[in-house]
């Protein structure tokens, strides 16, 4: 079964708009470039009640139902959060490149990270790029997103995509592990460091730059909070 998202595909000067079936999502999680960086940060996880994980690095799988373009996604309770993230789409024998918020739920990533990235819905934006144009220059992409609170506007995370693995040394990993990038598959590339401690967001905007062409991609969206009665 897939689920259908309208996106528009841009390759060179050409841009077409169409409903794209997506029939398997990933969420690949730990793509650090640097080793000790990544171990850092599992350990300081580590005491927060998260499990390290078996791998690194590790591709979750969600429903592809839950990707959206919408400008508003529903969460259980004030805990979750989006990260800003590059994505990846395997589209009419291509690989195309865009950008993701992986929303996850921080509670529920205590008791288990694999459950937590269901929990949520995963916001994309709908404009993707041919990977071709942008890997030659692709080290120079760079990923931001902000937050609002209290009224602000605030930057939550900013820094190029080398911080993360390249694509061609993710999808070889993610062979090794199994599994394979087939027509129909999205997968989400990984994310920054968050200022000021990753925390619960309930507007969240990121992009994708490409200061080479000089373009973005980016999107927004709100939260909706439904409560816990018990």
């Amino acid at each position: 079964m897939s689920h259908q998202l309208t996106l528009t595909l841009h390759d060179g000067l050409d841009a077409r708009t169409a409903a794209i079936a997506v029939a398997d999502a990933v969420i690949a999680g730990w793509t650090g470039r640097d080793a000790a960086a990544v171990e850092k940060h599992i350990k300081e996880l580590e005491e927060l009640g998260v499990k390290r994980p078996a791998t690194t690095p590790i591709f979750y799988r969600v429903s592809a139902a839950r990707l959206t373009c919408a400008g508003e996604i529903e969460s259980v309770g004030e805990a979750s959060g989006g990260e800003a993230e590059f994505v990846l789409l395997q589209h009419g024998g291509r690989l195309w490149v865009g950008t993701g918020s992986d929303h996850t739920d921080r509670e529920v990533e205590k008791y288990g990270v694999t459950v937590s990235k269901q929990m949520c819905d995963k916001p994309i934006a709908s404009q993707f790029w041919a990977y071709d144009e942008v890997v030659p220059h692709w080290d120079r992409l760079v990923l931001r997103s902000h937050v609002v609170e209290g009224g602000e506007r605030k930057l939550y995370q900013e820094g190029a995509v080398s911080a993360m693995m390249h694509p061609r040394d993710l999808l070889e990993r993610h062979s090794a592990s199994g599994g394979h990038l087939a027509e129909g598959t999205m997968m989400f590339g990984g994310t920054l460091a968050a200022r000021g401690g990753v925390r619960a967001t309930k507007e969240f905007a990121f992009e994708l730059e490409d200061p080479v062409l000089g373009r973005k991609i980016t999107h927004a969206y709100r939260v909706r909070v439904l409560p816990i009665l018990g």
